[in-house]
């Protein structure tokens, strides 16, 4: 049975499933998933656990022995299996499925995995372990709601603070969870019981625990989110990113979006969905967003600016190429 992760904490009010697989790329999240679920499986009786990682050296015939041994001392015991990548392949597969038709009674199975593809959700293990288990399928917070997040682990942590003080950490470790919780963990410490934490505290005593990437600026940019696009890069420089790198990520996108304006997408009302290159679903409306916004030869500009950033940043021209990528991002989110 499918469980949003919400949902959890009711279901497990109800009882334990004998199998669980909790699947996500939010790291923070699925520990906490997980968390859950040892809690109250140590509450229950499951005293004994042992801890698999498929990947070199495994072998699936481990958990085949795991299934059919007998606990020492009818001890109950969590098996927690961690597939980094997701895929268990054929014989992973078959393990799986073996497992889920016949689950023990004195053994719970707790699967981590990276996410799941729509090939994966289709295939014969995810669906037998759906139907005699709980899958929950955790994916991260969006930008915009990560404010309302931090101010509910504030208050839980015991903190009284002001939304303000909530969105300012939220913007500083831009999306990393982890990050966010030892920073409100150091603010319990850091402050007094009852103490109001406002803005000009938080930016005193909350460190920038961002971790950058190309792809967060490209969004950036391509939603005309101009000062988190200008922070993003700074970021990235600060952090030693190859100018070639970040370059490489603006230019892949603004060819795209040079092509798509240059063959009237929007004009001829073709869904964008049909543009020659494939573009991830969720950036279809942060292209349309961008031409909108901007006209095919002000796109074409850009890749022209973008090249001469290039032999500026391989030594072949003149110019600082952070101040010329700085320029683009000036220039694309006008």
């Amino acid at each position: 049975m499918k469980l949003r992760p919400e949902a959890l904490g009711k279901h497990l009010q109800q009882g334990l499933a004998p199998l669980y697989l909790l699947s996500g790329d939010e790291p923070l999240l699925l520990q906490e998933a997980a968390d859950q679920i040892l809690a109250l499986a140590r509450q229950a009786g499951f005293d004994e656990r042992a801890l698999y990682t498929v990947g070199a050296g495994f072998h699936w015939s481990e958990l085949q022995h795991e299934g059919a041994a007998l606990s020492l001392f009818a001890e109950k015991k969590i098996v927690d299996l961690r597939i980094p990548n997701g895929k268990p392949g054929r014989e992973g597969g078959a393990a799986l499925v073996a497992w889920s038709q016949q689950p023990p009674e004195d053994k719970i199975l707790l699967i981590r995995s990276a996410k799941l593809d729509g090939a994966a959700q289709r295939s014969k293990w995810f669906k037998s372990i759906d139907q005699a288990g709980i899958t929950v399928q955790i994916w991260p917070l969006e930008l915009r709601q990560i404010p309302a997040w931090v101010m509910q682990r504030m208050r839980s942590a015991g903190l009284e603070a002001t939304p303000g003080a909530a969105a300012l950490i939220a913007e500083r470790v831009e999306g990393n969870l982890l990050a966010a919780v030892q920073e409100i963990e150091k603010l319990a410490l850091l402050t007094e019981s009852g103490q109001q934490i406002d803005e000009s505290m938080a930016i005193s005593l909350v460190a920038d625990s961002a971790r950058y990437d190309p792809f967060q600026l490209t969004d950036a940019m391509l939603a005309g989110e101009r000062l988190r696009a200008l922070r993003i890069l700074h970021g990235l420089r600060e952090e030693g990113s190859a100018i070639q790198v970040v370059l490489w990520a603006i230019v892949r996108d603004l060819r795209e979006l040079a092509a798509m304006g240059s063959e009237h997408n929007l004009a001829a009302h073709r869904p964008l969905e049909y543009t020659p290159a494939p573009l991830w679903k969720r950036r279809v409306p942060l292209f349309a967003a961008t031409l909108r916004r901007l006209r095919p030869q002000q796109l074409l500009d850009l890749v022209y600016r973008a090249g001469r950033i290039d032999r500026a940043g391989k030594g072949m021209a003149d110019g600082d190429p952070w101040r010329g990528v700085e320029d683009l991002v000036l220039r694309m989110t006008r």
